[in-house]
């Protein structure tokens, strides 16, 4: 849809702005002392703890948690945060129902778990809420590294080489920071304009300039940052959005998933947000549920999110899913967009039901409609601008071991990378382990 161009039966203001702020509020509210000693004190702080394994940045979870039990909420964010400076980010939107929670003794033995992520926040939040930082910087190296991409793969490579003592520049294309932080995670499970807040709070390290408005392949080259800086370390995230590959996708109507969860976070105002009556969503990751969750909360009436394949083929967690159906959206499986129907904007949307034949998913060449006024794409994104010279592996830059590329002297991580999860919390350790990369090859 053209920019500025509203299809019919999208509009603003379904709900009032009471309703609006009751329906985005806080997700998982924030523990009160007591709740988190309580909470504390069902942890068996187990020896060969699995909770720690299931982490991605391998927070010593049994100790921050003792820590939080004797009294020491800032010791225990201390230990979140020299393993994951973006404790208080993933604190909130981690997956931790299928990581540290799913693996937690209690979740096995009793079916509820310890409540990790509640007590990371309260521990994260307590650090972040002192004047100062909690870490310090080494002596000056004299070396310079280029980061590109302030979201959470860069932000954690830069801190990490800040604290080792480099200067690090940050290059962000967008005129603001915080990559999928700020723009891609759902408004309810990040309220107070938190990620703005955690990025200057990390800032205070020092040594850390960002430039926003420069982008890879606009302003500078590749070969611009080899030659201006001693490393260069690839946060450039996933910025394409996969087709539907359906007839008539292009109508007024139909848009990219991410672009309206951007959209929504950064909107002032609710009530002036657009939204249509009849929401269909095509796909089955966390975008999926984000869309289709927050479209529902706007004011639509129906909001389905259609997924090509079965319930247990899907990437958004079962949580997410329990999420979005006790929102009142409804998720059907076995089935994948066709056709787009309408006179200039959508009206209908035509799927095909699907099925497994020997692990190949095939149409079955039965269809059903579904009103739609709007339809929003959520099937995955791809790489777009990759600089010339970098060896790609499949859809993604090619690294090996902590992110090192083909090209010498540049890193990558976080999404643009080939071979993690696609969470915040894989890229804050892809970011931290680049940068101890970085640091012994520039201390070499």
């Amino acid at each position: 849809m053209a920019q500025g161009q509203m299809a019919p039966g999208i509009v603003a203001g379904r709900l009032s702005s009471d309703e609006l702020a009751s329906n985005f509020a806080d997700l998982h509210p924030a523990f009160a002392p007591h709740e988190a000693a309580v909470a504390a004190d069902r942890c068996y702080f187990c020896y060969d703890a699995p909770c720690v394994t299931a982490c991605p940045t391998d927070i010593d979870i049994p100790l921050f948690i003792r820590q939080i039990q004797t009294g020491q909420p800032e010791a225990a964010g201390r230990t979140i945060l020299e393993q994951n400076i973006l404790g208080g980010m993933c604190a909130r939107v981690c997956p931790t129902e299928t990581l540290c929670e799913e693996a937690c003794v209690r979740e096995t033995a009793e079916g509820k778990p310890v409540e990790i992520g509640r007590l990371q926040r309260y521990a994260t939040d307590s650090v972040m809420a002192k004047n100062g930082h909690p870490f310090e910087r080494a002596e000056p190296t004299g070396k310079t590294v280029a980061v590109v991409g302030a979201g959470p793969a860069g932000l954690a490579c830069a801190h990490r080489l800040a604290m080792l003592g480099h200067d690090v520049v940050i290059h962000e294309a967008r005129e603001k920071s915080g990559g999928l932080n700020e723009f891609g995670i759902a408004a309810y499970k990040s309220t107070d304009n938190f990620a703005q807040a955690e990025v200057d709070w990390l800032l205070r390290i020092g040594g850390i300039t960002i430039k926003t408005g420069s982008a890879l392949g606009r302003e500078f080259t590749l070969d611009d940052l080899r030659d201006q800086y001693d490393a260069v370390f690839l946060s450039i995230g996933l910025t394409g959005v996969n087709a539907l590959r359906a007839e008539g996708e292009d109508k007024d109507g139909v848009r990219n998933a991410v672009d309206f969860i951007a959209e929504l976070r950064q909107a002032s105002d609710l009530t002036k947000m657009p939204v249509g009556r009849n929401v269909v969503v095509i796909g089955g990751g966390m975008t999926a549920i984000d869309a289709g969750v927050q479209a529902k909360l706007l004011g639509a009436e129906n909001v389905t999110i259609a997924y090509r394949r079965d319930r247990e083929a899907m990437g958004a967690s079962r949580f997410e899913q329990d999420l979005a159906a006790s929102k009142g959206v409804r998720i059907l499986f076995n089935l994948q967009p066709v056709a787009v129907h309408g006179n200039g904007a959508v009206r209908e949307i035509e799927l095909e039901y699907t099925t497994n034949d020997n692990g190949t998913l095939v149409g079955t060449g039965e269809t059903i409609r579904l009103a739609a006024d709007q339809v929003f794409k959520a099937i995955g994104q791809s790489l777009e601008g990759a600089p010339e010279g970098v060896k790609l592996d499949g859809r993604k830059i090619a690294v090996t071991g902590p992110g090192r590329t083909s090209v010498p002297g540049v890193w990558a991580g976080g999404d643009c990378a080939a071979g993690g999860d696609d969470l915040t919390v894989t890229a804050v350790a892809e970011g931290r382990d680049a940068a101890m990369d970085i640091h012994a090859s520039l201390s070499a």
